[in-house]
């Protein structure tokens, strides 16, 4: 499908619209891995292209192993996004990364491992095609760089860099499992973002998160003394910022110009096209075409 360049906002617990946005309309998208999370909202913001899509569903009303991954990154892709920004609610597992923090990350862990069993896996690249992208640096570094400057544009403490390690869900760690991931060296815990940037990859689009500390994770020895009062005005404060952020980076983004993003896929498959069914290569269609 033909579209406009557009830069997409995935937005997590708490950011269910952005502000300014202009000549908006909702989209239902259907894809052949299902519908997204929600209906899409589409809008220019100071003359730029923005598709937003809450992750959890408007209302909050899908956990992180019900959120349909693959359909929400396809009907992106198939709307014209080029570029994702992810805005993502997680714990610090670091003394140093105090709750109101933003972090952009830069790397991942995956520990999601039963999602794939329930209905929910992590590729495409399934149903007779066999594709390997690379994943070792797994965010777009001009997004990154980008969400960088307009941090510190827009007055907001951050951290440049910082690993998310994605867990399970939906219950969240026990002490013990908190403790060993702080071992691990891990700098934050979430529940959604891993998924989103493998598939983006595979799809050829940048991926950047944006992480909003709410919380330190239960393995924090004051944890017990935070109320959810406290949690809830964080996450608040953190909303208003990221909005912030994201009318001073979102306009100011190049969708124009070429990454290495955009041709992670191309030698990614190595089925031998002839053993490709049409029906697969119709379903992914939107996202990769075999090699001439």
């Amino acid at each position: 499908m033909s579209q406009t360049p557009a830069v997409a906002v995935i937005g997590g617990s708490g950011l269910y619209h952005i502000e300014g946005l202009e000549n908006t309309r909702w989209h239902k998208v259907e894809t052949p891995f299902g519908s997204p999370s929600d209906e899409i909202l589409e809008g220019t913001l100071q003359g730029q292209r923005v598709l937003f899509l809450p992750r959890h569903a408007r209302g909050h009303r899908l956990n992180p192993g019900e959120v349909p991954y693959r359909a929400n990154i396809y009907a992106l892709k198939s709307l014209g996004a080029k570029r994702i920004v992810s805005v993502s609610a997680v714990g610090s597992l670091q003394e140093h990364l105090q709750p109101g923090l933003f972090v952009i990350v830069d790397q991942f862990v995956d520990f999601a491992f039963a999602r794939d069993r329930e209905g929910q896996p992590k590729t495409f690249f399934r149903e007779g095609v066999a594709g390997h992208v690379s994943m070792a640096y797994p965010v777009c570094s001009y997004l990154t760089g980008a969400l960088e400057e307009s941090c510190g544009a827009c007055g907001i403490d951050h951290q440049m860099g910082g690993t998310y390690f994605n867990m399970e869900g939906p219950q969240f760690s026990t002490k013990a499992e908190s403790k060993m991931y702080r071992a691990w060296g891990m700098d934050i815990i979430g529940m959604t973002n891993a998924a989103e940037a493998k598939l983006a990859r595979e799809a050829g689009m940048c991926y950047a998160t944006v992480a909003l500390v709410t919380d330190f994770d239960c393995w924090h020895p004051d944890h017990d003394a935070v109320t959810v009062d406290q949690v809830v005005a964080i996450m608040q404060a953190n909303v208003a910022k990221s909005r912030q952020l994201l009318a001073h980076v979102l306009p100011l983004l190049d969708l124009d110009s070429p990454c290495h993003c955009q041709d992670a896929s191309a030698f990614a498959v190595i089925t031998d096209p002839t053993h490709i069914g049409d029906e697969i290569k119709g379903k992914l269609a939107s996202i990769w075409s075999p090699r001439s």
